[in-house]
């Protein structure tokens, strides 16, 4: 990886961080309490993990710096769905409460001017 390659991947790290931060505060400011962030396993990562009364809620944040691509549930495709119900089954069969609480999908789109918070953005069917 090339210097310029290096800080440009750098910088969407920060970028992603960033996001997920703002967007944590945000749903915290809702009324949601952190579980986790970044929970990653052998099948990928959920961004944050959430609790909003009686549900566990799979936060997937997507920074964009142009929003004229389409909003943030476009960008979580079928694949990123199906994808992200595995690891969310993963940790709740990790967490011994797998068919014991109740779970939803969320997307957050963030860009400079805009947080998007699309609740129950998908189902896990």
């Amino acid at each position: 990886m090339d210097t310029n390659t290096r800080g440009t991947h750098l910088d969407k790290q920060k970028t992603g961080r960033d996001a997920e931060d703002r967007a944590c505060f945000f749903l915290e400011s809702q009324g949601l309490t952190l579980l986790t962030k970044n929970f990653r396993c052998k099948l990928g990562e959920i961004d944050l993990i959430m609790q909003d009364q009686k549900f566990i809620v799979f936060v997937e944040v997507r920074s964009k710096n142009r929003s004229d691509y389409g909003g943030a549930l476009i960008s979580v495709n079928k694949l990123k769905q199906h994808k992200l119900i595995r690891i969310a089954s993963f940790y709740l069969q990790q967490q011994k409460c797998y068919n014991k609480v109740h779970c939803r999908f969320d997307v957050i789109g963030i860009t400079e001017k805009k947080l998007e918070w699309i609740k129950n953005a998908f189902l896990a069917n």
